[in-house]
């Protein structure tokens, strides 16, 4: 297998745990809005005996949202450094432009694209 088709099979996974990842956050919405209804009719001061128990499974499910978050953001970053890694071969690839034409990957090389390390 030559490396630019190593590259391209790269970026097809890349797109096809995207998609994967999409359908889990698709399902997670549908979820989330079960757990919202579930918390605005059992989350009440009426159904703790004190203000602290109520504050303890209030912290529980965001702790839960919080972890969820953390590990798609996890995933994220690794698909990220994946991406560029293809992306800094192809520029660095002078001859050829570097993934037999698709270097630039119509256009978006890893200058053009932000990759949210400049926000943090």
């Amino acid at each position: 297998m030559s490396r630019e088709e190593a590259y391209l099979k790269m970026l097809e996974s890349t797109a096809a745990i995207q998609w994967n990842i999409s359908m889990i956050l698709e399902a997670k919405a549908v979820e989330a809005e079960k757990v919202k209804e579930w918390t605005h009719h059992h989350i009440h001061p009426r159904a703790f005996e004190t203000h602290e128990d109520q504050l303890k499974e209030s912290l529980t499910i965001h702790e839960t949202i919080v972890e969820l978050l953390e590990g798609m953001t996890k995933l994220e970053n690794g698909l990220v450094s994946n991406l560029k890694a293809v992306l800094d071969t192809g520029e660095e690839e002078e001859s050829g432009g570097g993934l037999g034409g698709l270097g630039d990957l119509g256009g978006l090389t890893a200058g053009g694209l932000s990759f949210g390390e400049d926000e943090k």
